[in-house]
């Protein structure tokens, strides 16, 4: 019996045995009674594959693969349990074509190179084309994909690769465009349950000696996930400690003894990865507390670093919440020291609490918008010199060169605010920051104008509405003499210049 490394090669299930060197060969073991229960219900044609009605209309490329009405290079693209590899299994067993298959897991080059050999001399001497299925390919190094190509490009190979992650990150850019992408979706709960109850009834699977309760069967849907490979050996297990009890129905009890959690789909080097962390964010942004514990608990149990999850919750901090809630960053902050002092799993509690705060607090982007404005501006060439009174006149010869000159110290004022100018000549008069209305923002986007009005020293819009900032901006402290920095000998400037 061939082997091409992962699978043994031999005949399809009930198929008569093919002379050597010919075509239809199926790479892969045919299923036995003692099989484990997903392998046993495999479709045996293209008909019975459920879950993926938008890649099997009459036609289309998965189709036309199966039946080998086209002899062109596939990549399926989906999550465990979609139907890859069973996908594989009617591509072997449906044409004429030989059939290789081989593991990223354990091919390198020199099988890949030994098999497009073969391929290549075959096809010289008037014999089938070669379809070579390689699983798990996004676990080929560059040099591995890269000896793949020329046999691609021209056709001395079909390529049918399967992977788990998302091939614009994990498979190179040449190989990707010699080939179809068709991505497999995760199968819903109606699919997962019409595959269930066939298991139960086929004598491939169950064959009717046991009953699955409705109950026990929402269950089983529930822990799939989507992945019908992860309900069939859920269906196994418990069908298993049916028979060991004795009894002739899959109930509620013993589905959840025999599988009592849950699939988790995350990979912490892949597309999941980020697409969970998106989901987690743009919960605690649409104020969706429930949603963010979701996904936060989802990061836990598939065991993400929580030093991560805390890094992305202070940054969510001030770019989503900011000044509606100047306390969100403090308690973001905590909870990531929390998690490097006290640990996993007593810090999933702070992380929690951080959670609740930052998605229940009133949102403002507004810290997020004004550094964005001010950056913008910046690169574009925008600023100038630092204004002359807001140089540095600590130093010897400072006064000299009129550093610090009439600089304006602002508690000198019984308001805390001066009409002075800040920012460099072509920038006056910009307004990076707009605060919100929502939460502690709202008082600080009532102060706001005033502040500025007079700092820039312009004219009162309505007559006496200067009344209110004393108590609004500096707090009603009482007036104080004013000082001009620069003019006072008796070193004021030094002073001014230390509060800084």
């Amino acid at each position: 019996m061939e082997s091409d490394a992962l699978f043994t090669l031999g005949e399809p299930a009930g198929a008569p045995s093919a002379p050597a060197g010919s075509g239809g060969v199926d790479a892969f073991t045919a299923a036995r009674a003692d099989s484990p229960l997903p392998v046993r219900m495999r479709p045996a044609s293209i008909d019975e594959l459920v879950g993926q009605d938008h890649l099997l209309a009459p036609g289309a490329p998965l189709r036309q693969l199966v039946e080998g009405a086209a002899p062109m290079s596939v990549i399926l693209w989906g999550p465990p349990g979609s139907g890859k590899t069973t996908i594989a299994h009617l591509v072997a067993r449906a044409t004429d074509r030989r059939f290789v298959a081989m593991s990223a897991l354990t091919a390198g080059v020199k099988d890949v190179r030994a098999v497009i050999d073969t391929a290549r001399r075959q096809r010289r001497s008037g014999g089938p084309q070669t379809v070579l299925f390689i699983d798990e390919v996004h676990r080929f190094s560059k040099t591995q994909q890269d000896s793949l190509l020329a046999a691609v490009e021209d056709r001395t190979v079909t390529l049918l690769a399967a992977t788990t992650e998302n091939p614009y990150f994990s498979v190179i850019s040449p190989l990707l465009s010699r080939c179809v992408l068709l991505t497999l979706q995760p199968l819903d709960d109606d699919a997962v349950r019409g595959l269930l109850r066939r298991a139960v009834a086929d004598e491939r699977g169950l064959g009717d000696t046991l009953t699955l309760a409705a109950e026990a069967e929402d269950h089983l849907v529930r822990l799939a996930g989507g992945d019908v490979r992860k309900a069939l050996t859920a269906l196994e297990a418990a069908a298993a400690t049916a028979t060991a009890r004795g009894t002739g129905r899959i109930d509620l009890a013993t589905a959840e003894q025999a599988v009592d959690v849950a699939a988790v789909r995350y990979d912490r080097d892949g597309d999941a990865h980020y697409d969970v962390t998106s989901a987690f964010i743009k919960s605690m942004r649409g104020s969706d507390v429930d949603a963010a514990l979701h996904w936060l608990a989802r990061m836990l149990v598939a065991g993400e670093d929580a030093r991560f999850i805390a890094r992305r919750m202070v940054i969510f901090a001030s770019e989503d919440v900011g000044m509606a809630d100047p306390t969100a960053l403090t308690v973001a902050t905590a909870a990531a020291h929390a998690v490097e002092y006290v640990g996993l799993p007593e810090a999933q509690l702070n992380l929690a609490h951080a959670v609740i705060h930052l998605a229940t607090a009133p949102k403002s982007n507004s810290a997020t918008t004004a550094i964005g404005a001010a950056l913008a501006d910046v690169r574009a060439g925008l600023g100038g010199p630092v204004p002359r009174g807001l140089r540095d006149a600590h130093y010897a010869g400072a006064r000299g060169l009129g550093h610090g000159a009439g600089y304006r110290y602002p508690h000198d004022d019984h308001r805390g605010v001066v009409t002075q100018q800040y920012a460099p000549d072509d920038l006056v008069g910009t307004d990076y920051y707009r605060p919100s209305g929502h939460g502690a923002e709202r008082a600080v986007a009532g102060r706001l104008p005033l502040l500025r009005r007079i700092v820039r020293g312009l004219p009162a819009p309505v007559a006496g509405a200067e009344a209110g900032v004393p108590a609004a901006v500096n707090g009603g402290r009482p007036a104080g003499p004013e000082r001009v920095h620069g003019a006072n000998e008796s070193g004021g400037d030094a002073a001014g210049e230390g509060q800084q």
